[in-house]
């Protein structure tokens, strides 16, 4: 078979999958939107008082839950967070970047397809599962019972506290706007989507900045209960000298990366 009849039945094979997986990431995209505007709005309640609900991915998924036709949507969340997962898989397999970036792209295929069965069980009520900060403390005490656990915990606290950063750091250089179609876009919108972006990733990384923080005083003090998932890192936002007003900003930055997904889902070059 020559090069150039080979290459022709792979583009031909690759066809389908292409039209398959530009979806699968739009709706990824989508479902990422939902619960990080349901997170910001969670977290901005308990801010003015009302803490009776886990501003967490958890949290997320019970309000969806209580809405009419509540697990008709959980199950379109599901749906959503699987095609999430395939297309960051896909990306992973494709080749054509670094290593790093592969390995990066494999693991949030993994992310996403965790989180995908975790909202499948919860709607089909067999898995009602622990919130983050139960997640948080269970996972640093497995790890602190292993040997040189203290030194892997606090690794891992520090590499979440380096990934919040550069979360925070990429969208304040609002690199994110290289991925989008940004020529699609009118003046006004290019200027929204731009700012939601920035706002919302570094509210996003502070939140993962935060919660590594934790993980290091737990792997310090050798007390996993001294970790903290996401919603008790929100909670912390708000017994700093800022008060409230800290939480606030956080959960509008949340809500504003909800708002980003939405338009990654649109204007993302897939």
């Amino acid at each position: 078979m020559s090069t150039h009849t080979y290459k022709r039945g792979t583009s031909q094979a690759a066809g389908p999958l292409r039209d398959l997986l530009g979806p699968a990431g739009r709706a990824g995209f989508t479902a990422r939107g939902v619960i990080y505007l349901l997170v910001g709005f969670l977290a901005a309640r308990i801010a003015f008082g009302d803490g009776d609900r886990a501003a967490d991915r958890q949290g997320a998924l019970r309000q969806i839950g209580q809405q009419p036709f509540g697990t008709f949507l959980l199950w379109l969340l599901a749906v959503g967070l699987a095609g999430m997962a395939l297309w960051r898989g896909a990306q992973a397999a494709a080749g054509g970047e670094g290593a790093g970036k592969r390995a990066a792209g494999a693991a949030r295929a993994v992310f996403y397809a965790v989180v995908c069965w975790g909202t499948a069980t919860y709607a089909a009520g067999v898995g009602g599962g622990s919130g983050s900060d139960q997640q948080s403390k269970d996972w640093t005490a497995t790890v602190l019972k292993l040997p040189a656990g203290r030194w892997l915990a606090g690794a891992a606290g520090v590499g979440l506290c380096a990934a919040g950063l550069a979360v925070a750091v990429r969208a304040v250089r609002r690199t994110f706007l290289k991925k989008l179609e940004t020529a699609r876009m009118g003046r006004r919108t290019r200027m929204a989507v731009t700012v939601a972006g920035a706002c919302g990733g570094a509210a996003r990384g502070a939140v993962y900045a935060g919660a590594g923080v934790f993980v290091v005083v737990a792997a310090v003090r050798f007390d996993p209960h001294r970790a903290k998932g996401m919603d008790d890192t929100l909670r912390a936002f708000a017994h700093t000298p800022a008060g409230p007003w800290l939480l606030v900003a956080v959960a509008a930055g949340l809500a504003l990366f909800g708002v980003f997904s939405f338009a990654s889902a649109r204007w993302r070059r897939l």
